[in-house]
């Protein structure tokens, strides 16, 4: 694995390129290292966890609570997978940690309450809710507009006074909607009202309408935004599924983005209802992802007798009469492989690294693992951006509606309480990290006229800034300079940009229409193989680390029931169903079933 420097040409932060971290004594002392998983006097049984991302650090957690002798295979050095934080080689001096770099940054909407339930059993010295207590809430999310038009403001504070008992009625409903879209948009007052109007139909949907329906229309043609104004299918179209979840509006499912961005995100998160706890809408890390959370995750699951083995490649999942019967795998950068053994198999892997792990024969055994083949996956990778100055921009993120990478940002520093940035990390010369998302790789950007794809890792850079600029510099106001820019970091798990196969080993599953009916269960036909990842239907059905860790909630749920264990399942919170609407969804299920559309549906 190699990985760049943060760069700026004039700053000379070097082009060479290096390993980011050896394996430990080299392939061939990894290889002979390599346990099988262990046995443990609890349980008498073993599980070996493919993969240790949040899905796979999830299972293991609550495997290794309940009893469970559990080893994790992860294909990198160090642990957390896309969540984990990546030291920038050659930039530390003076005592100081290196900069840190992510995949991308990391955001913890309120309603995830699966994941902020396993970081508080993540014990942190000081901290009363452990990890929990790492998160820090945004309070503004910025709309940035470019070329001078004028940005929008989003307070992301939830009301404090929640809606009482009985206020929660569709026409209420209908004029929250509408005073916000009054409030933070410049829509044309009839596509607004047709919007609320749109999203009345979804909340009144039954789960048989949303499920056959609703599944198979797009976002863009189920709000009409064909034939609304370029301001509509901005906001409401591109803004809420492209720039969030890198999926395309055009393709999205309507279930998904209704379901998990409008309502539990946006409608019921500003309302205050199925949050966590007291939580916000937004939510970011008091430092560096590993720093706040990975690495005390690590040391608590060693604490719990977890073993885990790095640089780690999974080549296939054995399977012969009729269980799973080893994993063959071998050192990361080729070496010899070997079986590695245990009772239970939980596949933590990506998807798209999980799937080519599964042989005819498995797949053979349960139909659901073929269908994975259709689930798809697109390009979000982040660039970091290290100032000389603080600019927190605004105290939450930033979405560059305009941009035609789809760019998302956060100031970081900001939210690492109070801290200097430059006593800390790098060679004192930095005083805070701007984290960028590109969510958008296949149009043309505003500097070379090329695709994110076709640019070189120089010239994304370039374009990236550019289009930073174009969005934040406007309305007599300068946010970002040149001359501020100490340099930056890009994923290594991004390589080939400028040439003519350009690849991305840390991709993101998206959610065009029919995605659902390919998602598998944790549970699958061979009884001792289960599932865990962002990509395993969940109640939150879109790629999260909340769905991650509700996944792995659920393959331990299944290991326990195989294994007729009266050992306590694990809690699983599903997204919030506000009361007041089920009486109307009983009502839609009637008319579904006689073939009517839904009673505010007037088309």
């Amino acid at each position: 694995m190699t990985t760049e420097r943060a760069q700026q040409p004039q700053e000379n932060f070097g082009r060479s390129r290096r390993h980011f971290l050896a394996a430990t004594g080299g392939v061939a002392g990894a290889l002979a290292l390599w346990p099988a998983a262990r046995a443990n006097a609890a349980s008498g049984k073993t599980v070996a966890v493919l993969g240790g991302g949040v899905s796979g650090l999830s299972a293991a957690h609550e495997l290794a609570e309940r009893g469970y002798a559990v080893t994790v295979y992860e294909y990198y050095d160090i642990l957390g997978g896309k969540a984990r934080s990546m030291d920038v080689p050659g930039t530390a001096a003076g005592g100081r940690k290196p900069l840190p770099g992510e995949h991308g940054f990391r955001f913890f909407p309120g309603f995830y309450r699966n994941l902020p339930d396993t970081m508080r059993r993540i014990p942190v010295a000081g901290n009363a809710n452990g990890v929990h207590d790492n998160l820090r809430g945004g309070t503004e999310e910025l709309f940035a507009r470019a070329s001078g038009r004028p940005d929008l403001h989003f307070p992301l504070r939830r009301v404090t006074t929640p809606p009482a008992p009985g206020d929660i009625t569709p026409s209420w409903i209908r004029d929250q909607l509408l005073s916000v879209l009054d409030l933070g948009t410049r829509l044309p007052a009839h596509e607004a009202a047709y919007f609320a109007d749109r999203l009345l139909v979804h909340l009144t949907s039954c789960d048989a309408r949303r499920e056959d329906q609703w599944e198979k229309v797009t976002w863009w043609d189920f709000i009409r935004a064909e034939e609304m104004s370029e301001e509509y299918r901005t906001l409401l179209g591109i803004g809420q599924t492209r720039n969030l979840v890198a999926t395309r509006a055009e393709v999205a499912s309507t279930r998904t983005v209704g379901r998990v961005i409008i309502e539990a995100l946006i409608l019921w998160g500003l309302l205050g209802q199925g949050l966590d706890g007291d939580a916000d809408i937004d939510r970011v890390l008091n430092s560096p992802t590993s720093e706040a959370w990975i690495d005390p995750w690590e040391t608590h699951l060693r604490a719990l007798g977890v073993e885990f083995v790095t640089g780690t490649q999974v080549n296939e999942v054995v399977y012969e009469g009729g269980r799973v019967t080893g994993v063959r795998v071998s050192a990361r950068d080729g070496g010899q492989e070997r079986a590695v053994t245990a009772d239970h198999y939980v596949s933590a892997l990506p998807v798209e690294h999980a799937r080519v792990t599964w042989g005819k024969a498995l797949r053979a055994a349960d139909p659901q693992l073929a269908r994975c083949d259709a689930l798809r996956t697109d390009w979000m990778t982040g660039v970091m951006f290290y100032l000389r100055t603080p600019t927190p921009v605004v105290h939450g993120h930033v979405n560059c509606l305009d941009s035609p990478w789809s760019v998302t940002a956060v100031g970081q520093a900001q939210f690492w309480d109070g801290r200097d940035f430059s006593a800390d990390y790098g060679d004192g010369r930095a005083h805070d990290c701007l984290s960028t998302i590109i969510s958008e790789w296949d149009k043309p950007g505003i500097l070379y006229g090329k695709t994110a794809r076709e640019c070189t890792k120089d010239e994304i850079v370039a374009e990236l800034w550019a289009q930073l600029k174009d969005a934040l510099n406007d309305s007599g106001k300068t946010t970002l300079t040149d001359d501020d820019r100490l340099g930056w970091f890009m994923d290594p798990a991004v390589t080939g940009l400028g040439g003519p196969d350009p690849q991305n080993r840390e991709q993101l599953l998206i959610h065009p229409t029919g995605t659902l009916y390919n998602r598998p269960s944790a549970k699958t036909a061979v009884p001792n193989f289960f599932l865990a990842g962002d990509y395993v239907r969940t109640d939150v059905d879109l790629a999260t680390m909340e769905g991650a860790n509700e996944s792995a909630r659920r393959a331990v749920n299944a290991l326990l029931e195989a294994d007729n264990s009266d050992t306590e399942r694990c809690r699983i919170w599903e997204l919030y169903r506000p009361p007041e609407m089920e009486p109307l969804k009983r009502v839609d299920e009637v008319r579904y079933r006689l073939g009517l559309p839904n009673t505010f549906d007037l088309g």
